[in-house]
Protein backbone atom coordinates (compact mmCIF):
# COMPACT_ATOMS: atom_id res chain seq x y z
CA UNK A 1 0.00 0.00 0.00
CA UNK A 2 2.44 2.84 -0.91
CA UNK A 3 0.60 4.88 -2.54
CA UNK A 4 -2.78 4.71 -0.67
CA UNK A 5 -0.16 6.16 2.15
CA UNK A 6 0.30 9.20 -0.12
CA UNK A 7 -3.47 10.08 -0.12
CA UNK A 8 -3.13 10.53 3.62
CA UNK A 9 -0.30 12.70 3.16
CA UNK A 10 -2.01 14.45 0.18
CA UNK A 11 -5.35 14.98 2.52
CA UNK A 12 -4.12 15.98 5.30
CA UNK A 13 -4.17 19.53 4.78
CA UNK A 14 -7.35 19.52 3.29
CA UNK A 15 -9.04 21.27 6.36
CA UNK A 16 -7.10 24.53 6.15
CA UNK A 17 -6.66 24.13 2.55
CA UNK A 18 -2.65 24.17 3.28
CA UNK A 19 -2.01 25.58 -0.60
CA UNK A 20 0.31 28.56 -0.66
CA UNK A 21 -1.44 32.04 -2.24
CA UNK A 22 2.20 32.45 -4.15
CA UNK A 23 3.05 30.82 -7.12
CA UNK A 24 6.76 29.74 -7.73
CA UNK A 25 6.33 31.98 -10.85
CA UNK A 26 5.15 34.94 -8.98
CA UNK A 27 7.78 37.08 -9.97
CA UNK A 28 8.24 36.32 -13.31
CA UNK A 29 5.81 39.06 -15.15
CA UNK A 30 8.03 39.11 -17.62
CA UNK A 31 8.05 35.67 -18.94
CA UNK A 32 6.46 35.13 -22.40
CA UNK A 33 3.79 33.04 -22.94
CA UNK A 34 5.44 30.74 -25.22
CA UNK A 35 6.94 29.88 -21.52
CA UNK A 36 3.71 29.46 -19.83
CA UNK A 37 2.39 27.43 -22.49
CA UNK A 38 5.59 25.11 -22.18
CA UNK A 39 4.94 24.93 -18.47
CA UNK A 40 1.25 23.93 -18.88
CA UNK A 41 2.50 21.19 -20.92
CA UNK A 42 5.48 20.12 -18.24
CA UNK A 43 2.42 20.02 -15.83
CA UNK A 44 0.29 18.05 -18.11
CA UNK A 45 3.20 15.28 -18.71
CA UNK A 46 3.90 15.34 -15.16
CA UNK A 47 0.45 14.48 -13.97
CA UNK A 48 -0.31 12.22 -16.74
CA UNK A 49 2.73 10.34 -16.32
CA UNK A 50 1.68 10.25 -12.54
CA UNK A 51 -2.25 8.68 -13.54
CA UNK A 52 -0.28 5.80 -15.16
CA UNK A 53 2.03 4.92 -12.45
CA UNK A 54 -0.67 5.07 -9.90
CA UNK A 55 -2.78 3.11 -12.65
CA UNK A 56 0.37 0.26 -12.57
CA UNK A 57 0.07 -0.17 -8.69
CA UNK A 58 -3.61 -0.39 -9.15
CA UNK A 59 -2.60 -3.39 -11.61
CA UNK A 60 -0.44 -4.94 -9.45
CA UNK A 61 -3.10 -5.13 -6.71
CA UNK A 62 -5.82 -6.11 -9.04
CA UNK A 63 -3.52 -9.05 -10.13
CA UNK A 64 -2.67 -10.00 -6.30
CA UNK A 65 -6.49 -10.03 -5.60
CA UNK A 66 -7.22 -12.16 -8.49
CA UNK A 67 -4.38 -14.82 -7.59
CA UNK A 68 -5.30 -14.55 -3.41
CA UNK A 69 -8.95 -13.87 -3.52
CA UNK A 70 -9.00 -12.54 0.04
CA UNK A 71 -10.90 -9.65 1.68
CA UNK A 72 -7.48 -8.01 2.64
CA UNK A 73 -6.29 -8.02 -0.81
CA UNK A 74 -10.18 -6.51 -2.09
CA UNK A 75 -9.46 -3.67 0.34
CA UNK A 76 -6.07 -3.40 -0.79
CA UNK A 77 -7.07 -3.29 -4.23
CA UNK A 78 -9.34 -0.73 -3.75
CA UNK A 79 -6.88 1.40 -2.11
CA UNK A 80 -5.29 1.40 -4.82
CA UNK A 81 -7.84 2.36 -7.16
CA UNK A 82 -9.08 5.28 -4.67
CA UNK A 83 -4.81 6.65 -5.03
CA UNK A 84 -5.47 6.25 -8.83
CA UNK A 85 -7.91 8.59 -9.04
CA UNK A 86 -5.74 11.33 -7.21
CA UNK A 87 -3.48 12.48 -10.07
CA UNK A 88 -5.86 11.70 -13.02
CA UNK A 89 -8.50 14.11 -11.54
CA UNK A 90 -5.76 16.82 -11.37
CA UNK A 91 -5.08 15.70 -14.84
CA UNK A 92 -9.41 17.03 -16.53
CA UNK A 93 -8.38 20.80 -16.15
CA UNK A 94 -6.55 19.51 -20.04
CA UNK A 95 -9.40 17.85 -21.34
CA UNK A 96 -12.20 20.29 -22.98
CA UNK A 97 -9.58 23.02 -24.59
CA UNK A 98 -7.26 20.01 -25.79
CA UNK A 99 -9.30 17.92 -28.55
CA UNK A 100 -6.94 15.08 -28.62
CA UNK A 101 -7.32 14.89 -24.74
CA UNK A 102 -11.58 15.10 -25.25
CA UNK A 103 -11.54 12.48 -27.81
CA UNK A 104 -9.27 10.01 -25.76
CA UNK A 105 -11.09 10.57 -22.07
CA UNK A 106 -14.35 8.53 -22.79
CA UNK A 107 -12.15 5.60 -22.75
CA UNK A 108 -11.23 6.14 -19.47
CA UNK A 109 -13.44 7.97 -17.21
CA UNK A 110 -16.94 7.67 -18.92
CA UNK A 111 -19.58 7.57 -16.55
CA UNK A 112 -22.52 7.47 -15.55
CA UNK A 113 -22.71 3.16 -16.33
CA UNK A 114 -25.51 0.88 -17.36
CA UNK A 115 -23.32 -1.60 -14.48
CA UNK A 116 -25.69 -4.30 -16.27
CA UNK A 117 -24.20 -4.75 -19.17
CA UNK A 118 -20.72 -6.14 -17.14
CA UNK A 119 -22.07 -8.13 -14.80
CA UNK A 120 -24.65 -9.13 -12.26
CA UNK A 121 -26.90 -7.00 -10.71
CA UNK A 122 -29.79 -6.58 -7.59
CA UNK A 123 -32.97 -7.58 -8.94
CA UNK A 124 -34.37 -3.82 -8.65
CA UNK A 125 -31.75 -2.91 -11.15
CA UNK A 126 -34.36 -4.25 -13.79
CA UNK A 127 -33.87 -6.83 -16.62
CA UNK A 128 -34.48 -3.93 -19.59
CA UNK A 129 -34.80 -0.32 -20.87
CA UNK A 130 -36.25 0.76 -23.86
CA UNK A 131 -33.53 3.10 -24.07
CA UNK A 132 -30.59 0.60 -23.89
CA UNK A 133 -30.81 -2.66 -25.12
CA UNK A 134 -27.97 -3.81 -23.30
CA UNK A 135 -29.14 -2.58 -20.02
CA UNK A 136 -28.84 -6.13 -18.41
CA UNK A 137 -26.77 -7.73 -21.49
CA UNK A 138 -23.81 -9.36 -18.10
CA UNK A 139 -20.99 -9.81 -20.45
CA UNK A 140 -19.18 -11.75 -17.40
CA UNK A 141 -22.36 -14.69 -17.84
CA UNK A 142 -23.48 -14.29 -21.65
CA UNK A 143 -20.61 -15.79 -23.96
CA UNK A 144 -22.97 -13.90 -27.21
CA UNK A 145 -24.74 -11.04 -27.22
CA UNK A 146 -26.46 -9.39 -29.72
CA UNK A 147 -26.78 -5.11 -29.81
CA UNK A 148 -28.03 -3.14 -32.40
CA UNK A 149 -28.74 -6.05 -34.85
CA UNK A 150 -25.19 -7.42 -34.26
CA UNK A 151 -24.50 -10.71 -33.40
CA UNK A 152 -21.17 -10.53 -30.40
CA UNK A 153 -19.09 -13.22 -29.95
CA UNK A 154 -17.91 -12.19 -26.38
CA UNK A 155 -16.56 -16.11 -25.45
CA UNK A 156 -13.45 -14.72 -24.86
CA UNK A 157 -12.92 -11.59 -22.59
CA UNK A 158 -10.45 -9.45 -24.77
CA UNK A 159 -9.51 -5.42 -25.25
CA UNK A 160 -11.22 -5.55 -28.73
CA UNK A 161 -14.29 -6.72 -26.97
CA UNK A 162 -14.42 -4.19 -24.01
CA UNK A 163 -13.14 -1.04 -26.62
CA UNK A 164 -15.00 -1.86 -30.05
CA UNK A 165 -17.51 -4.24 -29.24
CA UNK A 166 -19.30 -2.98 -25.63
CA UNK A 167 -18.16 0.56 -25.24
CA UNK A 168 -20.81 2.48 -26.19
CA UNK A 169 -22.28 -0.28 -28.10
CA UNK A 170 -25.42 0.47 -30.07
CA UNK A 171 -24.44 4.34 -29.95
CA UNK A 172 -25.46 4.33 -26.22
CA UNK A 173 -23.26 6.54 -24.06
CA UNK A 174 -24.08 4.35 -20.65
CA UNK A 175 -23.32 1.37 -22.51
CA UNK A 176 -19.10 1.62 -20.75
CA UNK A 177 -17.08 -1.12 -20.88
CA UNK A 178 -13.95 0.00 -19.97
CA UNK A 179 -11.94 2.67 -17.69
CA UNK A 180 -11.93 3.68 -13.92
CA UNK A 181 -15.63 3.60 -13.37
CA UNK A 182 -16.09 -0.52 -15.34
CA UNK A 183 -12.74 -1.22 -12.80
CA UNK A 184 -14.41 0.29 -9.56
CA UNK A 185 -17.91 -1.54 -9.82
CA UNK A 186 -15.50 -4.38 -10.39
CA UNK A 187 -14.05 -3.87 -7.07
CA UNK A 188 -17.21 -2.54 -5.14
CA UNK A 189 -20.35 -4.13 -6.84
CA UNK A 190 -23.35 -1.89 -6.96
CA UNK A 191 -24.12 0.28 -4.33
CA UNK A 192 -27.59 -0.48 -3.16
CA UNK A 193 -27.62 1.83 -0.02
CA UNK A 194 -29.25 4.87 -2.16
CA UNK A 195 -28.98 7.82 -0.07
CA UNK A 196 -28.15 6.12 3.20
CA UNK A 197 -24.78 5.26 4.49
CA UNK A 198 -22.56 2.49 3.02
CA UNK A 199 -20.89 1.76 -0.21
CA UNK A 200 -21.06 -1.04 -3.13
CA UNK A 201 -20.24 -4.85 -1.15
CA UNK A 202 -18.93 -6.89 -3.47
CA UNK A 203 -16.96 -9.83 -2.01
CA UNK A 204 -13.54 -11.02 -2.38
CA UNK A 205 -14.67 -14.53 -3.39
CA UNK A 206 -16.39 -12.94 -6.75
CA UNK A 207 -12.92 -13.53 -7.59
CA UNK A 208 -12.00 -17.08 -6.22
CA UNK A 209 -12.59 -19.76 -8.42
CA UNK A 210 -12.47 -22.42 -5.80
CA UNK A 211 -15.25 -20.71 -4.01
CA UNK A 212 -17.09 -18.69 -6.59
CA UNK A 213 -19.69 -15.77 -5.58
CA UNK A 214 -21.50 -14.41 -8.03
CA UNK A 215 -21.35 -17.20 -10.75
CA UNK A 216 -18.44 -17.23 -14.08
CA UNK A 217 -15.49 -15.84 -11.70
CA UNK A 218 -13.00 -17.05 -14.71
CA UNK A 219 -14.76 -14.14 -16.01
CA UNK A 220 -14.93 -12.25 -13.65
CA UNK A 221 -11.01 -12.25 -13.28
CA UNK A 222 -10.36 -11.86 -17.22
CA UNK A 223 -12.45 -8.91 -17.41
CA UNK A 224 -10.73 -7.02 -14.39
CA UNK A 225 -7.42 -7.95 -15.62
CA UNK A 226 -8.04 -6.87 -19.22
CA UNK A 227 -9.86 -3.95 -18.25
CA UNK A 228 -6.69 -2.95 -15.82
CA UNK A 229 -4.39 -3.35 -18.07
CA UNK A 230 -6.24 -1.01 -20.92
CA UNK A 231 -6.63 1.40 -18.26
CA UNK A 232 -2.85 1.65 -17.76
CA UNK A 233 -1.94 1.61 -21.91
CA UNK A 234 -4.29 4.35 -22.38
CA UNK A 235 -2.63 6.68 -19.80
CA UNK A 236 0.77 5.89 -21.46
CA UNK A 237 -0.68 6.82 -23.91
CA UNK A 238 -1.53 9.91 -23.20
CA UNK A 239 1.46 11.07 -20.96
CA UNK A 240 3.33 9.93 -24.05
CA UNK A 241 1.26 12.66 -25.72
CA UNK A 242 2.62 15.24 -23.37
CA UNK A 243 6.13 14.34 -23.99
CA UNK A 244 8.71 16.10 -26.10
CA UNK A 245 7.78 15.49 -29.39
CA UNK A 246 4.04 14.29 -28.11
CA UNK A 247 0.98 15.17 -30.20
CA UNK A 248 -1.06 17.07 -27.59
CA UNK A 249 2.21 18.95 -26.68
CA UNK A 250 2.58 20.15 -30.29
CA UNK A 251 -1.08 20.97 -30.04
CA UNK A 252 -0.58 23.66 -27.53
CA UNK A 253 3.30 24.06 -28.67
CA UNK A 254 2.66 24.70 -32.02
CA UNK A 255 0.18 27.22 -32.69
CA UNK A 256 0.22 30.90 -32.10
CA UNK A 257 0.55 31.77 -28.64
CA UNK A 258 -2.83 32.81 -28.20
CA UNK A 259 -3.96 29.78 -29.27
CA UNK A 260 -2.92 27.66 -27.24
CA UNK A 261 -3.59 30.18 -24.17
CA UNK A 262 -7.11 29.63 -25.56
CA UNK A 263 -6.82 26.08 -25.33
CA UNK A 264 -5.59 25.98 -21.83
CA UNK A 265 -8.45 28.86 -20.72
CA UNK A 266 -11.36 26.20 -21.83
CA UNK A 267 -9.77 23.73 -20.14
CA UNK A 268 -10.26 25.73 -17.43
CA UNK A 269 -13.42 27.60 -17.56
CA UNK A 270 -15.34 24.29 -19.17
CA UNK A 271 -14.30 22.07 -15.73
CA UNK A 272 -15.31 24.87 -13.62
CA UNK A 273 -18.86 25.55 -14.97
CA UNK A 274 -20.20 22.98 -17.24
CA UNK A 275 -18.38 19.66 -16.12
CA UNK A 276 -18.26 20.14 -12.47
CA UNK A 277 -20.48 22.74 -11.27
CA UNK A 278 -23.06 21.65 -13.74
CA UNK A 279 -22.98 17.90 -14.93
CA UNK A 280 -21.09 16.10 -11.81
CA UNK A 281 -22.75 18.23 -9.33
CA UNK A 282 -25.39 20.29 -10.02
CA UNK A 283 -27.50 17.82 -11.56
CA UNK A 284 -27.34 15.17 -8.89
CA UNK A 285 -28.17 17.64 -6.52
CA UNK A 286 -31.37 19.10 -8.29
CA UNK A 287 -32.85 15.19 -8.24
CA UNK A 288 -31.42 13.88 -5.56
CA UNK A 289 -30.12 10.86 -7.06
CA UNK A 290 -26.73 8.77 -5.95
CA UNK A 291 -26.83 7.70 -9.73
CA UNK A 292 -25.75 11.08 -10.41
CA UNK A 293 -22.76 10.81 -8.44
CA UNK A 294 -19.42 10.00 -10.38
CA UNK A 295 -17.91 7.68 -8.34
CA UNK A 296 -21.31 6.28 -6.90
CA UNK A 297 -19.92 2.06 -6.53
CA UNK A 298 -17.21 3.58 -4.17
CA UNK A 299 -18.45 6.82 -2.46
CA UNK A 300 -15.25 8.29 -3.41
CA UNK A 301 -17.12 11.50 -5.46
CA UNK A 302 -15.70 14.16 -2.47
CA UNK A 303 -12.46 13.57 -3.20
CA UNK A 304 -12.54 13.28 -7.07
CA UNK A 305 -14.49 16.68 -6.64
CA UNK A 306 -11.60 17.86 -4.83
CA UNK A 307 -8.91 16.95 -7.19
CA UNK A 308 -10.76 17.94 -10.08
CA UNK A 309 -10.88 21.74 -8.43
CA UNK A 310 -7.33 21.17 -7.37
CA UNK A 311 -6.34 20.61 -11.39
CA UNK A 312 -8.16 23.75 -12.31
CA UNK A 313 -5.86 25.17 -9.25
CA UNK A 314 -2.82 23.55 -10.46
CA UNK A 315 -3.25 25.23 -13.90
CA UNK A 316 -4.18 28.75 -13.64
CA UNK A 317 -0.91 28.88 -10.71
CA UNK A 318 1.71 26.86 -12.95
CA UNK A 319 2.42 24.26 -9.97
CA UNK A 320 1.83 20.62 -9.51
CA UNK A 321 2.78 18.31 -6.92
CA UNK A 322 4.17 15.03 -7.76
CA UNK A 323 2.70 12.04 -6.52
CA UNK A 324 6.45 11.79 -4.78
CA UNK A 325 6.43 15.29 -3.30
CA UNK A 326 8.32 16.80 -6.14
CA UNK A 327 7.20 19.78 -7.92
CA UNK A 328 7.03 20.92 -11.43
CA UNK A 329 6.52 24.49 -11.57
CA UNK A 330 7.19 27.45 -14.12
CA UNK A 331 5.49 30.29 -15.05
CA UNK A 332 1.62 30.56 -14.73
CA UNK A 333 -1.00 32.86 -16.59
CA UNK A 334 -1.54 33.86 -12.99
CA UNK A 335 2.04 35.87 -13.77
CA UNK A 336 0.67 37.27 -17.24
CA UNK A 337 -2.68 38.27 -15.50
CA UNK A 338 -0.98 40.18 -12.80
CA UNK A 339 1.31 42.02 -14.96
CA UNK A 340 -1.84 43.37 -17.15
CA UNK A 341 -4.53 43.63 -14.40
CA UNK A 342 -3.06 42.87 -10.67
CA UNK A 343 -6.79 43.60 -9.12
CA UNK A 344 -7.83 40.34 -11.86
CA UNK A 345 -5.52 38.21 -10.56
CA UNK A 346 -5.83 38.81 -7.06
CA UNK A 347 -9.67 38.14 -7.37
CA UNK A 348 -9.15 35.09 -9.49
CA UNK A 349 -6.85 33.42 -6.75
CA UNK A 350 -9.38 34.36 -4.46
CA UNK A 351 -11.80 32.87 -6.66
CA UNK A 352 -9.40 29.85 -6.25
CA UNK A 353 -9.13 30.03 -2.35
CA UNK A 354 -13.14 30.05 -1.99
CA UNK A 355 -13.52 27.07 -3.95
CA UNK A 356 -10.74 25.00 -2.64
CA UNK A 357 -12.36 25.92 0.74
CA UNK A 358 -16.03 24.36 0.12
CA UNK A 359 -14.62 21.43 -1.49
CA UNK A 360 -12.78 21.26 1.67
CA UNK A 361 -15.89 21.22 3.78
CA UNK A 362 -17.43 18.62 1.29
CA UNK A 363 -14.47 16.13 2.08
CA UNK A 364 -14.39 17.05 6.21
CA UNK A 365 -18.30 15.97 5.95
CA UNK A 366 -17.69 12.44 3.91
CA UNK A 367 -14.48 12.08 6.70
CA UNK A 368 -16.88 12.45 9.55
CA UNK A 369 -19.30 9.56 7.90
CA UNK A 370 -21.79 11.30 5.78
CA UNK A 371 -20.60 10.23 2.00
CA UNK A 372 -21.36 12.47 -0.94
CA UNK A 373 -24.36 10.77 -1.92
CA UNK A 374 -26.06 11.55 0.96
CA UNK A 375 -24.92 14.65 1.24
CA UNK A 376 -27.56 15.33 -2.08
CA UNK A 377 -30.01 13.34 -0.72
CA UNK A 378 -33.41 14.84 -0.30
CA UNK A 379 -34.15 16.18 2.77
CA UNK A 380 -30.52 16.92 3.98
CA UNK A 381 -30.45 20.42 4.07
CA UNK A 382 -26.95 20.93 5.86
CA UNK A 383 -25.79 18.39 3.27
CA UNK A 384 -27.70 19.60 0.32
CA UNK A 385 -26.06 23.23 1.32
CA UNK A 386 -22.58 22.26 1.62
CA UNK A 387 -22.53 20.99 -2.19
CA UNK A 388 -24.63 24.30 -3.39
CA UNK A 389 -22.04 26.17 -1.86
CA UNK A 390 -19.45 24.32 -3.50
CA UNK A 391 -21.02 25.05 -6.89
CA UNK A 392 -21.73 28.40 -6.58
CA UNK A 393 -17.99 29.00 -6.00
CA UNK A 394 -16.88 27.18 -9.21
CA UNK A 395 -19.55 29.52 -10.91
CA UNK A 396 -17.90 32.45 -9.80
CA UNK A 397 -14.81 31.14 -10.55
CA UNK A 398 -15.63 30.66 -14.62
CA UNK A 399 -17.16 34.05 -14.28
CA UNK A 400 -14.09 35.42 -13.22
CA UNK A 401 -12.06 33.57 -15.86
CA UNK A 402 -13.31 35.06 -18.21
CA UNK A 403 -12.63 38.28 -16.65
CA UNK A 404 -9.01 36.72 -16.64
CA UNK A 405 -9.51 35.93 -20.56
CA UNK A 406 -10.11 39.56 -21.04
CA UNK A 407 -7.21 40.96 -19.41
CA UNK A 408 -5.17 38.98 -21.85
CA UNK A 409 -6.91 40.24 -24.84
CA UNK A 410 -7.87 37.18 -26.17
CA UNK A 411 -10.88 36.74 -27.49
CA UNK A 412 -13.92 35.51 -25.49
CA UNK A 413 -14.61 31.53 -25.11
CA UNK A 414 -17.33 29.90 -24.99
CA UNK A 415 -16.92 27.96 -22.06
CA UNK A 416 -19.06 24.14 -21.63
CA UNK A 417 -22.04 24.88 -20.40
CA UNK A 418 -25.11 22.55 -18.58
CA UNK A 419 -28.56 22.55 -18.72
CA UNK A 420 -28.42 21.81 -14.72
CA UNK A 421 -27.37 25.26 -14.67
CA UNK A 422 -28.46 26.75 -17.44
CA UNK A 423 -32.50 25.00 -17.83
CA UNK A 424 -33.07 23.14 -14.56
CA UNK A 425 -36.49 21.94 -15.28
CA UNK A 426 -34.93 20.13 -18.68
CA UNK A 427 -32.34 18.77 -16.78
CA UNK A 428 -34.64 17.63 -14.55
CA UNK A 429 -37.20 16.34 -16.60
CA UNK A 430 -35.53 12.87 -17.33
Amino acid sequence: MLYPGKILVATAALATVAIALSGPGANAAGDTKAAVLKNYADIASAAYGDAASAAKDLQKAVVQLTATPTPEALAAARDAWRAARVPYMQTEAFRFGNKIVDDWEGRVNAWPLDEGLIDYVAEEYGSDNPENEAYAANVIVNKTLKIAGKTIDAGTITAKLLSEDLQEAGGVEANVATGYHAVEFLLWGQDLNGTGPGAGNRPATDYDNTACTGGNCDRRIAYLLTVTQMLVNDLDEMAKQWDDGGAARKAVLDVPADNGLTMLFTGLGSLSYGELAGERMKLGLLVHDPEEEQDCFSDNTHYSHYYDALGIRNVYLGSYKRIDGSVVSGPSVSDLIKASSPDTDAKMRADLDATMEKMTAIVDRAKGGEAYDQMIGQGNADGNATVQAAITALIAQAKDLERAIAALNLKPIKFEGSASLDDAASATAK
